[in-house]
């Protein structure tokens, strides 16, 4: 056997232990008050919404007519930059072309207490069509919370006649004021008008002045200013005595993600509270660190020395699990963790422990067939290589087909629809980071460390690598 140099073990442990250590509390520095991450550890990890807690609903198209594939994207594009505008970017978004349906899950905002999942998704789904129409006639009227008064359902010339739509805005951002009568701050929205819009608003001020031109998102009419001269800069304002400043800022939000080609209706919603998913993942983690300690104890016990070498490398094992998932190394996003997915750490790290097991063995049963302890740790790696090979190359080849069939871009999709997705790729993805921590630790690292310590004196002894005492 080719001797493998002493401080070899030393390094390479204390290499393992580093990474294990870092890979669990991260390294974080202060920039006076700030918090600097330079290493992501666990506490950095996103987790699913089966842990954090969310909502999955599904969408379809409120319509008669035939939805095209074009208007399902649309709609998709619209609701992504709605969650993007509503700083919800930790989400997953399918559209089901066949059955015409759009499937969204999100997580729960953090710290958010008094989070109301059913107003979030009619957010989503809000048509959001901003007019601007001639005169403010409506057809009927409701009472608000507040008690103000909110314009119905325009009717008349003011049905009639639309003067420009949200297709002529270019942009729409929040903006301040101070009322000079009352010295209160007020709100409005300023719209920035396309060069087509512009023209267009610049005549319809010119046929209205003196008049009212209503401003109407859907159904609803919002602000009926008098025009009081044309306006030729491609500017108009949407301002409302009633406004606060929540809804300036979502009424802008919505203007900026555009209008739905189509009105959606919910056919399916759930929600998981957080609290739920945080039980499930405590009760997992300790069940983790119980299994972990008894696997250990067992390893130890069992086969002593080469046992212990084992632990070390599971612990190297579990750290690149942990790694893959939180954004550790550089260049690799975090990754969402599921209950499914931590299913697929828990998966790989018992076939590291049964790679061990399979070398652990193979080098007793060497030593109990008397051999020398060089001959043994020699024999026993090689014979029990192409199992431990075997075994995982299978797991990896399911990994890869679990993520490519039931990624986001998928073939199951085409005919299940994409809502299977998620979590199985989440488990898929584990599953396959496990599998390869099995070679570089269960495999790589084992085997320097068992034979850097069999060149210790002390230690070469056959009862240490799981032989008969002598």
């Amino acid at each position: 056997m080719k001797r493998v140099a002493k401080p070899v073990f030393f390094i390479v442990a204390l290499l393992i232990l580093f990474f294990g250590a870092t890979s669990l509390v991260g390294i974080h520095g202060q920039n006076g008050d700030n918090r600097v991450t330079y290493i992501k550890g666990a506490s950095d990890i996103r987790w699913g919404i089966d842990i954090n807690g969310g909502v999955e609903v599904t969408f379809t198209p409120d319509t008669d007519e035939a939805v095209t594939d074009e208007q399902m994207s649309s709609a998709k594009s619209i609701i992504e930059l709605r969650m993007t505008s509503n700083h919800i970017t930790d989400y997953e978004l399918y559209t089901d072309y066949g059955n015409k349906r759009i499937i969204v899950r999100f997580p729960w905002k953090n710290g958010e207490e008094n989070f109301d999942p059913e107003s979030a998704i009619e957010e989503l789904a809000a048509t959001a069509e901003l007019t601007f129409r001639a005169g403010d006639s409506y057809t009927s009227t409701e009472t608000a919370e507040d008690g103000s008064t909110i314009y119905k359902m325009p009717k008349d010339e003011t049905a009639e006649k639309v003067l420009l739509s949200g297709s002529d805005i270019e942009s729409a951002r929040p903006v301040t004021y101070k009322d000079s009568t009352t010295n209160e701050i007020q709100y409005e929205v300023e719209l920035t008008l396309t060069e087509g819009g512009k023209a267009k608003f610049a005549e319809a001020t010119k046929t209205y002045k003196g008049e009212v031109i209503s401003i109407w998102m859907d159904d609803v009419m919002i602000s009926n200013p008098v025009v009081q001269s044309e306006i030729t800069n491609g500017t108009a304002m949407i301002s409302s005595s009633s406004f606060t400043a929540s809804e300036a800022v979502a009424l802008a939000s919505k203007i900026n993600a555009g209008a739905l080609p189509f009105k959606l209706t919910t056919t399916n919603f759930s929600t998981l509270s957080p609290t739920l998913g945080s039980s499930s993942l405590n009760a997992m983690m300790v069940a983790g660190v119980i299994a972990f300690i008894l696997v250990a104890l067992f390893m130890i016990l069992v086969f002593r020395l080469t046992g212990f070498v084992a632990v070390i490398s599971l612990v190297g094992q579990a750290a690149l699990c942990i790694a893959a998932v939180s954004g550790y190394f550089p260049g690799i996003s975090s990754f969402t963790l599921t209950l499914p997915g931590i299913a697929g750490i828990i998966l790989s790290i018992g076939m590291g422990v049964d790679a061990n097991i399979i070398t652990a063995t193979r080098i007793k049963e060497e030593l109990w067939a008397g051999k020398t302890l060089d001959s043994a740790i020699q024999k026993g790696d090689e014979s029990s290589f192409w199992a431990i090979f075997d075994g995982n190359v299978t797991t990896i080849i399911v990994s890869l087909i679990l993520m490519l069939v039931f990624g986001p871009t998928n073939i199951l999709s085409g005919i299940f629809g994409p809502s299977t997705t998620g979590s199985i790729y989440s488990f898929g993805y584990t599953l396959l980071v496990g599998n390869f921590g099995n070679f570089i630790f269960g495999v790589g690292t084992t085997r320097l460390m068992t034979k850097s310590l069999s060149g210790f004196k002390p230690l070469r002894k056959k009862w240490l690598f799981g032989g008969a005492r002598g």
